[in-house]
């Protein structure tokens, strides 16, 4: 097969590196350097033998971003297992209902998760591990007593530890099963993604080729991990080929990402646009807003001095050391990119999605078009479903090996996203450009991505909306990066007996703090507006959602 396996560029990467740093947690103890990373890994394999995990068993990790996440990921793949990747935020029912969805054998839980969930509540588990500490939480006595054996068995498999020439990774294994990612999560109809090692190979490889590692390179891992940007770009291309990955383990706030950045000084920052627009509006452009800075701004040689000033504050910002900032998850504001492109900042937009391993494109920031999202990799085919497809917007769609095996147990849901000739249907809309630039211009899908990439389905929301007391019908939107519920309430006679002596605005609180108990805390919802009659709809009765935004 012309791909490299994804493995292979680790176990060359251990070799040349053996006791170089691979991974650390910035504000805590976990560390790893390659050789400790192998030894854990050996180690985890042996105490799922110990526990009669087996190939192809699933193995859910639900936490924050940390080293023993990684250091879980590697394992599991290593071990022929799969992963079931869990965002932290859900709710204990959300997670107990995805754990049992997969059919996981165990899962891993970060300190955020331990002190929400009850490990009795799930059933098919054989055990539930604390990731923070590898403590045990057994359903079963023989379990606990395998996992106590743990320590001998080891010290008897590798007396003299784990040597460099005791690791050797499978590469062999392109079409199995390798992760499933939930895209949505807790209600409703889950739809898990299938990616095979094939899938995640494709990106590591394009993403070796086109951006290698120098030596001493540093990332930091601060997109959720359990989403497959921060996964795949944060951690596995970065670790397998060399680079040094620091895991923000709190909060991404403002000023922790500022701290972050000293401390690690990044080489390339991926990013969703929220974080780089809070930046530069807050830090660039009140600076360069006023009548006579923006004359200046576009004066032939002063122009320069003033932009590189900009770009230089940026790139302290960054930390000093950044050559590549990556952009994805959606479209990045017009005047912030404006920015960008007259400092000739380091910076490109990219596209791709989950169901694609995650990346569909990307170009170079020095050959990246303004205003577009790259061009397709060589692993991931582009065509635009228009019989004008460089004039006239039609529905991007996707081929090639970076595309997964479909929906986990969702055999409807896998049939409708691919055409009947083999091609994946991305939802989004757009145009090609006669050099290849991939120009997206709506969205056909309704999913509306948090400030730290989390996937929020707004369908979800309002489900649970309708169903309280005088909500006829809703929409959940983004409105400055906070979601907001327009809501048209029910003002018949039976609405007004439900309100009794509340208000109708009274009533739209307590159902939004209702609401709110049941979801992850990416996906609250902020405010409501009242509407003053029914949504317009389509004539299938579905309500015109662009009206609304």
């Amino acid at each position: 097969m012309a791909t490299k396996h994804y493995f292979s560029y680790l176990q060359e990467t251990m070799a040349s590196r053996w006791n170089s740093l691979a991974l650390k947690d910035l504000d805590g103890e976990n560390q790893y350097t390659y050789a400790e990373l192998a030894a854990a890994i050996k180690r985890l394999h042996i105490t799922w033998k110990e526990l009669g995990i087996k190939e192809g068993d699933k193995i859910a990790l639900c936490g924050r971003n940390c080293a023993n996440w990684g250091l879980l990921f590697l394992a599991v793949e290593s071990y022929k297992a799969v992963v079931v990747s869990i965002l932290p935020d859900f709710t204990a029912d959300g997670i107990y209902s995805l754990v049992d969805h997969s059919e996981a054998v165990l899962l891993y839980v970060g300190p955020n998760v331990k002190k929400k969930i009850d490990p009795a509540q799930m059933k098919r588990l054989k055990a539930t591990i604390f990731m923070d500490d590898m403590t045990l939480v057994a359903s079963e006595e023989k379990t606990a007593k395998a996992y106590a054996n743990v320590d001998k068995a080891f010290a008897k498999a590798y007396p003299d530890g784990v040597q460099l020439s005791d690791i050797q990774f499978p590469t062999d294994n392109y079409d199995d099963l390798a992760i499933i990612n939930y895209t949505s999560g807790s209600t409703g109809n889950p739809k898990g993604v299938m990616l095979t090692h094939l899938n995640l190979s494709g990106n590591v490889e394009f993403a070796s080729q086109r951006i290698p590692h120098k030596p001493g390179d540093a990332v930091l891992s601060m997109l959720p991990i359990a989403h497959m940007f921060g996964l795949m770009f944060e951690f596995l291309y970065q670790v397998c080929d060399g680079a040094q990955v620091y895991f923000l383990t709190q909060a991404p706030t403002p000023t922790v990402l500022m701290k972050a950045f000293a401390q690690v000084k990044p080489f390339m920052i991926l990013t969703v646009p929220l974080v780089i627009e809070k930046i530069v509006k807050k830090g660039v452009l009140p600076k360069i807003s006023s009548p006579l800075m923006k004359v200046l701004w576009k004066t032939p040689g002063i122009k320069n001095v003033i932009r590189g000033k900009v770009k230089e504050g940026l790139h302290k910002t960054f930390g000093g050391q950044v050559r590549f900032l990556i952009i994805g998850g959606a479209a990045l504001n017009g005047e912030v990119e404006q920015v960008l492109h007259d400092i000739r900042f380091e910076y490109c937009v990219g596209y791709g999605m989950t169901e694609c391993g995650p990346l569909i494109s990307y170009e170079d920031w020095w050959d990246y078009a303004f205003h577009s999202c790259g061009k397709q990799l060589p692993q991931c085919h582009v065509r635009i479903d228009s019989e004008d497809p460089t004039g006239k917007d039609g529905e991007i769609q996707v081929k090639g090996i970076n595309i997964m095996k479909g929906y986990y147990k969702n055999e409807e849901a896998t049939k409708a996203v691919f055409t009947e000739d083999g091609w994946m249907r991305t939802g989004d809309l757009g145009v090609l450009d006669k050099a290849g630039n991939i120009y997206i211009h709506g969205r056909s899908k309704n999913m509306i991505l948090g400030a730290s990439g989390q996937n929020i389905y707004p369908e979800e929301l309002e489900d649970k909306l309708n169903s309280m007391p005088c909500v006829v019908e809703s929409i959940v939107v983004d409105r400055d990066h906070k979601l907001v519920a327009l809501i048209f309430p029910d003002n018949s006679s039976e609405g007004k007996k439900l309100l009794g002596t509340k208000t109708i605005m009274e009533q739209m609180e307590e159902n939004r703090i209702a609401v709110n108990k049941t979801l992850p805390q990416y996906s609250q919802i902020s405010g409501f507006e009242l509407v003053a009659q029914e949504f317009e709809k389509t004539p299938k009765r579905s309500i015109k959602r662009y009206l609304y935004k």
